[in-house]
């Protein structure tokens, strides 16, 4: 979740309640009980700058429609912890990979989502983390909200995003997150093939 300074509280509080509404909805319910173990692990990430990351909502696991509807109620109470800074799109990616190392689960497939506003100006180029972590059998999608770049998810396709059945959601802004999180949730928790 970025958390940079182009990003205000409004913008955040945007974030985080279209990513609780996403985890309500009964689409998504079906979509994990359909899956191949019927649950998920979950965390959430704030970041800007390339020494400001945190756990916010650590691992959870998400095995039927009452787990997601007290995930959504953590991830909608949760306050913004990390100061604004720079967009640091690298060090986030690298920060989640470790998270997915050390998850205390074993998983067929792992992700990373980066939803973000803007390009990456601070720390570790955003290409030379990918390369690394796709390496590692990682996935790394993209939710890119276009209010200031209208040529965001370009760059997200060039720099950001790759491994395994990886791609790029547009929200065309802030508004349209809700529906965009839930549209990238729907795809990455049913898997490959997905149009």
């Amino acid at each position: 979740m970025d958390c940079s300074w182009s990003v205000d509280k409004h913008e955040f509080r945007l974030q985080m309640q279209g990513l609780a509404e996403a985890f309500r909805r009964p689409e998504i319910h079906r979509s994990i009980a359909g899956g191949p173990v019927g649950r998920i692990a979950v965390a959430n990430v704030q970041w800007s700058h390339e020494d400001n990351q945190n756990l916010s909502v650590p691992w959870t696991v998400i095995a039927g429609s009452g787990d997601a509807a007290r995930f959504a109620a953590v991830l909608e109470a949760t306050p913004r912890d990390v100061t604004v800074g720079a967009t640091a799109i690298g060090a986030a990616m690298e920060y989640c990979a470790g998270l997915l190392r050390a998850s205390p689960f074993r998983a067929a497939r792992k992700v990373i989502d980066i939803s973000c506003d803007g390009r990456s100006n601070r720390g570790l180029r955003p290409w030379m983390a990918r390369d690394r972590i796709i390496a590692e059998g990682m996935t790394v999608n993209g939710l890119v909200i276009l209010d200031e770049w209208p040529t965001l998810d370009i760059y997200f396709q060039r720099q950001v995003v790759g491994g395994p059945d990886h791609f790029v959601i547009v929200a065309h802004d802030y508004a349209a997150y809700g529906q965009a999180i839930y549209r990238k949730l729907l795809q990455e928790i049913t898997g490959p093939g997905v149009a």
